[in-house]
């Protein structure tokens, strides 16, 4: 089953952890979509500056520190996607509780390790 992914917060500077996991997403053959604050690509994935609504998203896989979510928070229930992946430092109880009321579930976890322990 293809895990269709939105990056949210993706960097165009290599050395991010962001821009890893899209590299990382597309080269597993994950379908990928990119949001950030700068236009541009990773590979072959446009990164958006725009919010889009994306259909059927499996997984949305955070790349904000708690205090950049909250303007996202509605925008990814919309998404209504099966799940969220919280990486190291964008872990956020407020948005769990969210989360939970919507019935999305959540993982605090590391997408580069997610993929590359074959878990994501």
């Amino acid at each position: 089953m293809n895990k269709k992914t939105l990056v949210l917060g993706a960097s165009l500077k290599p050395n991010r952890y962001s821009n890893l996991a899209v590299e990382k997403l597309s080269a597993n053959a994950i379908e990928t979509h990119a949001f950030g604050l700068r236009k541009g690509q990773i590979n072959k994935v446009e990164v958006d500056t725009e919010l889009q609504d994306y259909k059927n998203i499996h997984t949305v896989t955070l790349y904000l520190n708690p205090m950049r979510q909250k303007e996202y928070y509605n925008y990814i229930v919309g998404l209504k996607p099966k799940r969220v992946i919280f990486n190291p430092g964008t872990e956020n109880p407020e948005f769990y509780n969210i989360l939970k009321e919507n019935n999305i579930a959540f993982e605090v976890a590391c997408t580069l390790v997610l993929l590359s322990t074959n878990q994501y």
